[in-house]
Protein backbone atom coordinates (compact mmCIF):
# COMPACT_ATOMS: atom_id res chain seq x y z
CA UNK A 1 0.00 0.00 0.00
CA UNK A 2 2.01 3.08 -1.25
CA UNK A 3 1.44 6.29 0.33
CA UNK A 4 -0.72 8.07 -1.88
CA UNK A 5 -3.81 4.97 -1.22
CA UNK A 6 -3.43 5.52 2.90
CA UNK A 7 -3.77 9.13 2.46
CA UNK A 8 -6.87 8.32 0.61
CA UNK A 9 -8.26 6.09 3.36
CA UNK A 10 -7.92 8.66 5.98
CA UNK A 11 -10.87 10.79 4.53
CA UNK A 12 -13.04 8.12 5.45
CA UNK A 13 -14.99 8.14 8.76
CA UNK A 14 -13.41 6.68 11.87
CA UNK A 15 -15.47 4.00 11.99
CA UNK A 16 -14.46 2.30 8.90
CA UNK A 17 -11.41 1.32 10.29
CA UNK A 18 -10.32 -1.77 12.54
CA UNK A 19 -10.44 -1.08 16.22
CA UNK A 20 -7.49 -3.66 16.48
CA UNK A 21 -5.59 -1.26 14.02
CA UNK A 22 -7.23 1.92 16.04
CA UNK A 23 -5.65 0.74 19.25
CA UNK A 24 -2.96 -0.07 17.90
CA UNK A 25 -1.98 3.20 16.50
CA UNK A 26 -3.49 4.65 19.70
CA UNK A 27 -1.30 2.77 21.79
CA UNK A 28 1.82 4.27 20.78
CA UNK A 29 0.67 7.38 20.64
CA UNK A 30 -0.44 7.65 23.79
CA UNK A 31 2.99 5.99 24.98
CA UNK A 32 4.88 9.29 23.48
CA UNK A 33 2.49 11.42 25.15
CA UNK A 34 3.06 9.47 28.46
CA UNK A 35 6.71 10.00 28.06
CA UNK A 36 6.39 13.85 28.01
CA UNK A 37 4.60 14.17 30.61
CA UNK A 38 6.66 11.51 32.84
CA UNK A 39 9.61 13.44 31.96
CA UNK A 40 8.55 16.92 32.59
CA UNK A 41 6.86 15.70 35.95
CA UNK A 42 9.84 14.37 37.32
CA UNK A 43 11.86 17.42 37.05
CA UNK A 44 12.70 19.35 39.61
CA UNK A 45 12.44 23.02 40.30
CA UNK A 46 15.82 23.60 39.59
CA UNK A 47 16.22 20.87 36.52
CA UNK A 48 13.00 23.01 34.98
CA UNK A 49 14.82 26.60 34.84
CA UNK A 50 17.94 24.92 33.83
CA UNK A 51 16.13 22.98 30.77
CA UNK A 52 13.96 26.33 29.80
CA UNK A 53 18.17 28.44 30.23
CA UNK A 54 19.76 25.45 28.28
CA UNK A 55 16.55 25.36 25.84
CA UNK A 56 16.84 29.18 24.89
CA UNK A 57 20.58 28.96 23.63
CA UNK A 58 20.15 26.90 20.59
CA UNK A 59 16.50 28.26 20.45
CA UNK A 60 18.21 32.33 20.28
CA UNK A 61 21.26 31.27 18.79
CA UNK A 62 21.57 27.92 17.38
CA UNK A 63 22.44 29.03 13.83
CA UNK A 64 25.57 30.15 15.81
CA UNK A 65 26.66 26.53 17.50
CA UNK A 66 24.90 24.46 14.99
CA UNK A 67 28.02 22.44 14.56
CA UNK A 68 28.46 21.82 18.47
CA UNK A 69 24.39 21.07 18.75
CA UNK A 70 24.68 18.55 15.46
CA UNK A 71 27.51 17.01 17.31
CA UNK A 72 25.24 16.54 20.83
CA UNK A 73 22.53 16.03 18.71
CA UNK A 74 23.97 12.83 17.42
CA UNK A 75 25.53 11.61 20.28
CA UNK A 76 21.75 11.57 21.98
CA UNK A 77 20.75 10.02 19.25
CA UNK A 78 23.16 7.43 19.06
CA UNK A 79 22.30 6.89 22.64
CA UNK A 80 19.14 5.28 21.82
CA UNK A 81 20.15 3.35 18.83
CA UNK A 82 22.68 1.69 20.48
CA UNK A 83 20.87 1.12 23.96
CA UNK A 84 18.34 -0.67 21.43
CA UNK A 85 21.02 -2.94 19.49
CA UNK A 86 22.64 -3.67 22.99
CA UNK A 87 19.55 -4.64 24.47
CA UNK A 88 19.26 -7.23 21.76
CA UNK A 89 23.05 -8.73 23.05
CA UNK A 90 21.96 -8.21 26.78
CA UNK A 91 24.23 -5.49 27.25
CA UNK A 92 22.25 -2.17 26.93
CA UNK A 93 24.76 0.36 28.78
CA UNK A 94 27.32 -0.88 26.42
CA UNK A 95 25.43 -0.27 23.46
CA UNK A 96 24.34 2.85 24.41
CA UNK A 97 28.02 4.16 24.98
CA UNK A 98 29.36 2.39 22.05
CA UNK A 99 26.34 4.30 20.31
CA UNK A 100 26.65 7.93 21.75
CA UNK A 101 30.82 7.62 20.69
CA UNK A 102 30.60 6.47 17.64
CA UNK A 103 27.82 8.72 16.24
CA UNK A 104 29.28 11.79 17.47
CA UNK A 105 32.27 11.21 15.83
CA UNK A 106 30.66 10.40 12.63
CA UNK A 107 29.00 13.75 12.55
CA UNK A 108 31.79 16.09 12.30
CA UNK A 109 32.67 15.24 9.14
CA UNK A 110 29.29 14.20 7.50
CA UNK A 111 27.73 17.51 9.06
CA UNK A 112 25.83 18.16 6.02
CA UNK A 113 24.09 14.48 6.62
CA UNK A 114 23.73 14.78 10.13
CA UNK A 115 22.05 18.22 9.99
CA UNK A 116 19.58 16.16 7.74
CA UNK A 117 19.35 13.50 9.67
CA UNK A 118 18.06 15.82 12.26
CA UNK A 119 16.03 18.09 10.66
CA UNK A 120 14.26 14.78 9.59
CA UNK A 121 13.49 13.94 12.91
CA UNK A 122 12.00 17.07 14.14
CA UNK A 123 10.09 17.45 10.88
CA UNK A 124 9.07 13.93 11.52
CA UNK A 125 7.98 14.45 15.25
CA UNK A 126 5.76 17.90 13.57
CA UNK A 127 4.15 16.67 11.42
CA UNK A 128 2.97 13.69 13.08
CA UNK A 129 1.62 15.83 16.17
CA UNK A 130 -0.31 17.37 13.26
CA UNK A 131 -1.66 13.76 12.43
CA UNK A 132 -2.53 13.62 15.94
CA UNK A 133 -4.05 17.14 16.32
CA UNK A 134 -6.67 17.09 13.20
CA UNK A 135 -7.92 13.89 14.74
CA UNK A 136 -6.68 11.73 11.56
CA UNK A 137 -6.65 7.96 11.62
CA UNK A 138 -3.90 7.01 14.35
CA UNK A 139 -3.05 3.77 13.22
CA UNK A 140 -1.61 6.08 10.20
CA UNK A 141 0.22 8.47 12.03
CA UNK A 142 3.50 6.98 10.91
CA UNK A 143 2.35 7.84 7.47
CA UNK A 144 2.13 11.42 8.72
CA UNK A 145 6.00 11.66 10.23
CA UNK A 146 7.11 10.05 6.31
CA UNK A 147 6.13 13.10 5.50
CA UNK A 148 7.89 15.50 7.87
CA UNK A 149 10.97 13.08 7.61
CA UNK A 150 11.15 13.81 3.61
CA UNK A 151 10.53 17.56 3.68
CA UNK A 152 12.77 17.80 7.34
CA UNK A 153 15.55 16.00 5.36
CA UNK A 154 15.48 17.53 2.11
CA UNK A 155 15.18 20.85 3.21
CA UNK A 156 18.87 20.55 4.36
CA UNK A 157 20.16 20.13 0.81
CA UNK A 158 17.69 22.64 -0.53
CA UNK A 159 18.28 25.47 1.76
CA UNK A 160 20.82 24.47 4.80
CA UNK A 161 20.65 27.87 6.67
CA UNK A 162 17.23 27.37 7.08
CA UNK A 163 17.52 23.90 8.31
CA UNK A 164 20.00 24.63 10.46
CA UNK A 165 17.49 27.27 12.55
CA UNK A 166 14.63 24.62 12.10
CA UNK A 167 16.06 21.87 13.84
CA UNK A 168 17.91 23.52 16.55
CA UNK A 169 14.54 25.73 17.24
CA UNK A 170 12.89 22.59 17.31
CA UNK A 171 15.56 21.23 20.12
CA UNK A 172 15.24 24.63 22.14
CA UNK A 173 11.51 24.84 21.96
CA UNK A 174 11.52 21.15 22.99
CA UNK A 175 13.99 21.71 26.07
CA UNK A 176 11.93 25.03 26.99
CA UNK A 177 8.48 23.71 26.57
CA UNK A 178 9.58 20.82 28.85
CA UNK A 179 10.98 22.86 31.82
CA UNK A 180 7.92 25.24 31.58
CA UNK A 181 5.50 22.33 32.28
CA UNK A 182 7.77 21.21 35.24
CA UNK A 183 7.41 24.32 36.63
CA UNK A 184 3.38 24.70 36.31
CA UNK A 185 3.01 20.90 37.49
CA UNK A 186 4.72 21.73 40.29
CA UNK A 187 3.11 24.84 41.37
CA UNK A 188 -0.47 23.33 40.95
CA UNK A 189 1.26 20.73 42.94
CA UNK A 190 2.82 21.66 45.64
CA UNK A 191 1.79 25.44 45.69
CA UNK A 192 -1.42 25.55 44.68
CA UNK A 193 -3.97 25.05 47.37
CA UNK A 194 -6.17 22.98 46.82
CA UNK A 195 -4.06 21.21 43.78
CA UNK A 196 -5.42 21.69 40.80
CA UNK A 197 -4.49 19.60 37.38
CA UNK A 198 -4.97 21.94 34.75
CA UNK A 199 -2.17 21.31 32.60
CA UNK A 200 -2.49 17.61 32.51
CA UNK A 201 -6.27 17.97 31.48
CA UNK A 202 -5.01 20.40 28.62
CA UNK A 203 -2.34 18.07 27.92
CA UNK A 204 -3.90 15.01 27.06
CA UNK A 205 -7.41 16.87 26.85
CA UNK A 206 -6.49 18.91 23.81
CA UNK A 207 -5.09 18.14 20.56
CA UNK A 208 -4.14 21.06 19.45
CA UNK A 209 -2.69 22.08 22.17
CA UNK A 210 0.59 20.63 22.18
CA UNK A 211 1.30 20.63 18.47
CA UNK A 212 0.03 24.44 18.32
CA UNK A 213 2.65 25.35 20.75
CA UNK A 214 5.32 23.66 19.64
CA UNK A 215 4.81 24.70 16.08
CA UNK A 216 4.52 28.77 17.49
CA UNK A 217 7.73 28.07 19.41
CA UNK A 218 9.69 26.80 16.55
CA UNK A 219 8.45 29.66 13.85
CA UNK A 220 9.43 32.37 16.55
CA UNK A 221 13.07 30.96 16.96
CA UNK A 222 13.52 30.79 13.49
CA UNK A 223 12.51 34.14 13.03
CA UNK A 224 14.90 35.46 15.33
CA UNK A 225 17.75 33.82 14.29
CA UNK A 226 16.80 34.85 10.90
CA UNK A 227 16.84 38.38 12.77
CA UNK A 228 20.44 37.75 13.77
CA UNK A 229 21.78 36.33 10.66
CA UNK A 230 21.01 39.61 9.31
CA UNK A 231 23.21 41.25 11.93
CA UNK A 232 26.16 38.60 11.61
CA UNK A 233 29.05 39.01 9.14
CA UNK A 234 30.72 35.81 9.84
CA UNK A 235 28.18 33.02 9.55
CA UNK A 236 29.94 29.78 7.76
CA UNK A 237 29.14 25.91 7.11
Amino acid sequence: MNLLMILAQTSKAPGNFDSAQVDYGTKYVLQALDAIWQQATALTWQQAVIAIAFGSIPLLYGWRIYKLLTVIGFGLLGIFVGKWAGTQLEQPIIGAIVGAITLSIVALPLMRWAVCVLGAVAGGVITSGIWYSFFLPQQYVWAGAMMGIVAGGMLSFAILKLSVMFFTSFAGSSLVILGTFALIYRYETFVNDPPTTHLNELFYGNHLFLTILLICSVVFGIILQFKLLKESKDWSV
